[in-house]
């Protein structure tokens, strides 16, 4: 009775939201595609094949990620071999994860890009989202999964775009949003699950990136010229550098966070 009345109370929530979605639009297919790479080879506007790439460093000792208590969904509980934590910060050998790294001014002015057809995917699975930290171009299709047997309800929280409440009850359940505008960063939050959290990076060109495990990064095709890329943390805020690359060249843009930086 309980998760009953759970799902009902999401359902007029994702209706006063004014979203699209609901149960009743979700898309039963799509082409997806990993997120978090440059997508520079679907440019309509200015490209080359300069490259910007570099390291996440981080200094200190990382905050402990905070325990999550999953016994009310076994479901999600059963896909950890240990205590499931929530990944605030993924710090692996001094390098960290999970950085939305871009480039924020230097373009030609007037450059334009059309969005790639493939769908940039996220996925709930063990009640986390997949990827935590991602970018999508401004018309890109998000595609929206839920890979796990229970209920979740993914919301967005824009400060330019506009916001969506979806539900999803079931596991396999897919649907599809857009952006409309540049933001740099949406939260989404899941009102079922309090700690779930994801960012996602909205821009009208396809220069971004994410840092993996190791703390690397690279963004490709860009046109000669001077940029200034910033990186961008969910609890470590941002940092900028400016770069300047010829064609065919590879500069390098490290970052430091931490206690230390």
């Amino acid at each position: 009775m309980k998760r009953v009345m759970i799902f009902a109370a999401v359902l007029v929530a994702a209706a006063a939201c004014g979203g699209k979605g609901s149960a009743s639009d979700q898309s039963a297919s799509g082409a997806v595609s990993q997120a978090g790479g440059s997508g520079a080879a679907t440019a309509s506007g200015p490209k080359g094949d300069a490259v910007v790439s570099g390291v996440i460093n981080f200094n200190g000792t990382a905050p402990a990620n905070p325990a999550i208590d999953m016994s009310q969904e076994a479901a999600c509980k059963g896909k950890y071999t240990g205590a499931p934590h929530d990944p605030q910060y993924v710090v692996n050998g001094g390098k960290l994860g999970n950085v939305f790294v871009y480039v924020k001014s230097g373009l030609p002015a007037g450059a334009k890009y059309d969005p790639p057809s493939t769908d940039v995917e996220i996925d709930q699975q063990g009640c986390l989202y997949h990827p935590r930290v991602f970018g999508i171009m401004v018309g890109q299709k998000l595609l929206i999964k839920n890979g796990d047997p229970v209920l979740h309800n993914i919301k967005a929280v824009p400060a330019k775009n506009r916001g969506f409440n979806i539900s999803q009850p079931s596991e396999g359940m897919k649907t599809e949003r857009t952006f409309s505008t540049e933001e740099i960063m949406v939260p989404l939050q899941c009102n079922v699950h309090s700690w779930m959290q994801a960012h996602v990076g909205v821009l009208s060109h396809p220069f971004f990136a994410t840092s993996d495990s190791t703390g690397a990064f690279k963004i490709t095709g860009l046109p000669p010229g001077t940029y200034t890329i910033e990186a961008w943390h969910e609890k470590l805020g941002t940092q900028q550098t400016t770069v300047t690359v010829g064609a065919g060249e590879t500069k390098t843009a490290d970052f430091t966070f931490g206690t230390k930086a």
